[in-house]
């Protein structure tokens, strides 16, 4: 009999756990040379209403007759594929050999997803990662998978790095019953980063530079067979133009965390907003750029935690954020007043993130030391990312355990959770008190990391096991204890900004009330509502009827 891997089972606790509709997510990569470290990084917000659970997949030998299941969310079984003799460890999106795979959807052409297709873009993630050594085999990996086994989902961008080098790799079905997928993927030029937020960014793409480019044989023949391109224009053919056409509407949406991150990655290029804005003829964003400054991981922590401030985008500011300052805006996003349409801007960080991640990927280390995998819960912007490594083998329970459906302060998301929406009541003064917390933290993990990973490395040369087991234990405690602080967090919050009031440690309550800037926008809705009238001591006794 075929055996069934134990895998299927671990990956159906950590993606069937998912809504079915993740299309809101933004991810970073930035390439060695373009790292104040020499590391390649790559991060992912991955956004949804969702309680996510953090995993291990060990590393696994299979038999000539092994099979996987591919599972949907309802349970039932959409395909079976060939096991390979051997499979990678796996912590959650980063594999022993510090491959790391990150994605955004771009849903693109609707009628190009096949319902029928084998593998989802989730499966196609796990499975490349355990399975490949290098970035680059990933990307053939899944080329590969899609040719055999078919292509499930909509359009989808992926982000893979190595210890080397980073792709970005954009994917899209080929319609109903239709086997295989249209796909491109190119390496990001070292020295560079790239961006992408749930639209398609590739456009134009060299045909015979295998070294730094590799696509679907028929990609450009389909387009032109569906009537996405015309050879005749006497334009170059354009892979999001052709399968991810973008109204004002999406471009707003996606494209402002593109040009966001540009803007502070590069300043001095002075991205123009006329593009994601909509402007009819405007110039679109590059697929890639040289930042201005190398990036430190801290950079890259900063860059994920964005809200458009200080621009005129800005979501802390305006009578849409409220009394407070909040730059959250609940859904839904769009609407409709008197026949016109309306939408919230869409930021980087955003309340309704499950998970993010921020990834190290280092060629001077070996690659249980080298990877590591900065991980965190909710909000980007209040969220905390504790450190995984490569080698990890156990994930802390706090990480691993929760439903959306029952709060617990055992879960690490539900605590993060809490914060977050605790500090929509005052959120211009809570979020001092969080982040103080938060930087804390992560500064705290930070100074740690050099002497952590020196010790690893000297026990490394006599015991990789040892060294494996120490770097487990470090992060499992250090996830533990961010979490930990986080309740004592949530518990001063309450104790704190409470009534409408504010107690200070002697327990003493003020009236902190709101700002001049809010109240006089109050008095310009409503110029006669809240006035009193101005009596003097005359006129009471005049007006006095006794």
């Amino acid at each position: 009999m075929k055996r069934l891997s134990c895998l299927a089972i671990l990956i159906s606790v950590v993606f069937l756990s998912v809504p079915h509709d993740l299309t809101a997510c933004t991810s970073l990569i930035v390439t060695k040379g373009a790292s104040a470290d020499g590391s390649v990084m790559i991060t992912y917000a991955c956004d949804g209403e969702f309680h996510p659970h953090m995993n291990y997949t060990p590393p696994e030998d299979h038999g000539p007759d092994d099979l996987y299941e591919l599972k949907g969310w309802d349970g039932n079984v959409q395909a079976r594929i060939a096991q390979v003799p051997h499979t990678f460890g796996v912590v959650y999106l980063m594999n022993e050999y510090q491959v790391v795979i990150g994605e955004t959807t771009f849903t693109g052409r609707e009628e190009l997803k096949n319902k029928e297709g084998g593998m989802h873009y989730w499966y196609l993630m796990r499975v490349a990662l355990q399975r490949a050594r290098t970035a680059r085999e990933a990307v053939e990996i899944i080329g590969a998978l899609v040719e055999e086994y078919g292509y499930r989902s909509e359009g989808e961008s992926f982000s893979i790095g190595d210890k080397n080098e980073a792709w970005i790799l954009e994917i899209i079905g080929k319609g109903a019953g239709v086997k295989g997928a249209n796909w491109v993927a190119l390496r990001v030029p070292d020295g560079y980063i790239c961006a992408h937020a749930n639209k398609a960014r590739i456009g134009e793409f060299p045909l015979k530079d295998s070294k730094n480019c590799i696509y679907s044989k028929d990609v450009i023949d389909f387009a032109i067979e569906k009537g996405y391109y015309d050879p005749g224009s006497g334009k170059p053919f354009r892979f999001h133009e052709a399968y991810c056409p973008a109204p004002p509407q999406k471009l707003r949406y996606c494209e402002t965390r593109v040009w966001s991150i540009f803007r502070r990655a590069a300043p001095s290029k002075e991205f123009s907003s006329d593009y994601h804005r909509g402007v009819k003829g405007a110039e679109g964003y590059p697929l890639w750029i040289k930042p201005d400054e190398k990036l430190s991981r801290e950079d890259v922590f900063a860059l994920m935690r964005d809200h458009y401030e200080g621009t005129p985008y800005d979501m802390t500011k305006g009578v849409d954020a409220g009394p407070f300052g909040s730059p959250n805006r609940w859904r839904p996003m769009n609407w409709n007043i008197d026949g016109e349409d309306y939408t919230w801007e869409r930021p980087i960080s955003t309340q309704q993130t499950g998970f993010s991640f921020v990834s190290q990927s280092r060629s001077y280390l070996p690659d249980a030391i080298g990877g590591v995998f900065w991980y965190g819960v909710d909000d980007t912007y209040f969220s905390v990312y504790m450190p995984f490594y490569a080698c990890t083998d156990r994930i802390p329970e706090t990480l691993a355990t929760g439903s959306m459906a029952e709060f617990s302060w055992d879960s690490a998301w539900w605590v993060f959770n809490f914060v977050a929406n605790y500090a929509n009541l005052r959120y211009c003064l809570m979020k001092e008190d969080i982040q103080e917390v938060q930087s804390g933290l992560e500064d705290n993990l930070s100074a740690m990391q050099p002497a952590v990973e020196k010790a690893a490395l000297e026990l490394y040369k006599s015991d990789p096991a040892l060294a494996a087991d120490y770097l487990t234990d470090y992060s499992e405690n250090a996830a533990n204890r961010v979490v930990k602080r986080y309740r004592e967090l949530a518990e001063l919050l309450i104790r704190k900004y409470n009534d409408g009031y504010i107690q200070h440690e002697k327990g003493q309550a003020e009236e902190e009330g709101y700002s001049e800037e809010w109240l006089r926008k109050v008095i310009e809705l409503h110029p006669d509502k809240y006035r009193l009238e101005r009596w003097t001591a005359d006129s009471l006794e005049t007006d006095l009827p006794y």
